[in-house]
């Protein structure tokens, strides 16, 4: 499928379901092709503890200690 900026906008419900039918969307500037969105071929882990990250390590640490870890200072201050 084709889109242009303004079908982006004003028809983005036909634009998702040609991602629903696996099509590719080549979006449109002036008639030429700046971008191409695709389908998501893979479904997203339900949960976060059952993403594979959290078997990596050798240390068995909580999922909530992790994640932590990883957020960092930012999250602490809100």
């Amino acid at each position: 499928m084709k889109a242009t900026v303004v079908d982006l906008r004003y028809h983005m419900k036909d634009v998702l379901r040609a991602l629903d039918r696996n099509e590719n969307v080549s979006i449109l500037y002036h008639g030429k092709v700046k971008g191409i969105i695709t389908a998501s071929r893979k479904t997203l882990c339900g949960e976060v503890t059952k993403h594979p990250f959290f078997n990596m390590s050798r240390k068995r640490t909580p999922v909530e200690k992790q994640m932590d870890a990883l957020r960092g200072g930012r999250h602490r201050d809100l």
